[in-house]
């Protein structure tokens, strides 16, 4: 046992143990990099106007996800686990995603379906012109 600890500390110190802790700052220097170009879009947002805040927010929404990747795959070790598990979560991940722009979308059409039927909102022109052909 002893010849075993004795053999990691020397390869701790001759550089073999070394490959997750390269992974962990080159992991680091991607996340700080894409946080400068997230701020840096922030504010030349906010100074000049460009791009517009619908572009804007696709771009954060792109790079949040790739931060999140980053993030899963290093710190919670996904990059190195099997197929299955990784699929095992992203799906639901996909799904879940899928669910919040259903309801969103579906709320907002009841939002307007409520706006268009409730009383005192002028008759649509379909109707106004199917009256007028009939008499």
């Amino acid at each position: 046992m002893e010849h075993t600890q004795t053999a990691a500390v020397d390869d701790a110190r001759h550089g073999h143990g070394d490959t997750s802790t390269k992974t962990i700052w080159k992991t680091f220097w991607i996340l700080l990099c894409v946080t400068i170009v997230e701020v840096a879009l922030a504010f030349l947002h906010l100074e000049t106007g460009f791009p517009s805040r619908l572009v804007l927010n696709a771009i954060f929404i792109g790079l949040t996800i790739v931060k999140a990747f980053f993030i899963v795959a290093e710190f919670m070790h996904l990059r190195h686990e099997i197929k299955n598990l990784i699929l095992t979560i992203l799906i639901p991940l996909m799904l879940f995603v899928w669910f919040i722009i259903a309801f969103l979308a579906d709320g907002d059409s009841w939002k307007n379906m409520r706006k268009d039927l409730s009383p005192g909102t002028p008759k649509q022109a379909t109707t106004v012109t199917n009256e007028a052909s009939h008499h």
